[in-house]
């Protein structure tokens, strides 16, 4: 089922995410709900709060980052991501290694904002699968990259607070817009401050 996903200004973006056990009602299917949802708005990434619901659980699915330019060449920080999807449930950031580098970012609950975001080019990660299989792996380029943005999800983080005050004050209007569903995308939303 495709599920509305929550606007900028909505509460449940700014929480702290709580933990979920393998016993969690509807697991399965809220997962399916997640990629479903992700794939009708071109996401690549989707986190729980982002459908409204504060748990310590996002989904990713990469693989675009690595189809072929028009020179049929994969950019270099998209290498190994061919049929990357993936389930994360109460994953932890262990470690960030590398230097930080600039990437236009952009989110499925703040539309029609992307900005450059500097985040570490390497991290280590403890979570688990679907399945409640224990994972410690190691992701570099695009993968790093979106899994830094969805955990911050789940801590209660945008990518806007990376933003400086300049820049955030030249955005705030079209923040307040969204808010408010002054906004035109071809996904579901739900907006907070909608009269």
């Amino acid at each position: 089922m495709i599920l509305p996903i929550v606007a900028y200004g909505d509460p449940v973006l700014r929480k702290e995410c709580e933990e979920i056990d393998e016993n969690h009602p509807g697991l399965s299917e809220l997962i399916e709900n997640m990629f479903e949802t992700m794939y009708e708005a071109n996401g690549v990434g989707l986190a729980a709060p982002q459908i409204g619901e504060a748990l310590r659980l996002f989904v990713i699915d990469a693989s675009s980052f690595a189809e072929p330019d028009e020179d049929g060449e994969v950019e270099e920080m998209a290498k190994g991501l061919e049929g990357f999807k993936k389930v994360f449930i109460n994953p932890i950031i262990e470690e960030e290694t590398g230097d930080k580098w600039p990437f236009r970012e952009g989110c499925l609950s703040i539309p029609e904002v992307r900005e450059d975001v500097y985040r570490h080019k390497q991290i280590l990660v403890t979570y688990f699968d679907e399945n409640f299989n224990f994972h410690e792996e190691t992701f570099e380029g695009y993968a790093a990259r979106v899994i830094q943005h969805e955990y911050d999800h789940i801590e209660g983080v945008l990518f806007t607070d990376y933003l400086s005050a300049f820049k955030r004050r030249l955005i705030k209007r079209r923040l307040n817009d969204i808010s408010k569903g002054l906004v035109s995308v071809n996904y579901r939303m739900k907006f907070p401050n909608r009269k």
